[in-house]
């Protein structure tokens, strides 16, 4: 299945990433890159999902929201030592230049993506 979710859009501003599909989507990507490790079970990232496509299309152009559904794709979340999801991580350049675990409101996610453009 994460195959067939290779390079496939989520939603016109969300992207879902798959483990063989990471590297060039997400460490090779120009720009800031805001990756979202969720699961279908999981409430809290069904909570903040509105506000990461919000944020996506608010700031198209300077950042790519990139998802990872953790149970379609382990080995990405385990190669970042991702525990608990919610997690979000910027990336730029391939490198993570910084993480958050947990749900937060949009303003502050918001707020943090900018903060790292």
């Amino acid at each position: 299945m994460p195959e067939i979710l290779r390079n496939q859009k989520m939603s016109e501003h969300t992207l879902a990433v798959s483990d063989s599909s990471f590297d060039k989507d997400v460490l090779k990507a120009s720009g800031l890159v805001l990756v979202d490790f969720w699961a279908e079970w999981c409430g809290p990232c069904k909570m903040i999902g509105p506000a990461l496509e919000e944020i996506g299309k608010e700031l198209a152009g300077k950042v790519t929201v990139a998802k990872v559904n953790i149970d379609d794709n382990p080995e990405t979340p385990n190669a970042y030592q991702v525990r608990s999801i919610p997690t979000l991580m910027l990336v730029r350049d391939g490198k993570v230049v910084d993480k958050k675990v947990g749900a937060l409101p949009k303003s502050q996610l918001k707020a943090w993506v900018e903060g790292a453009l």
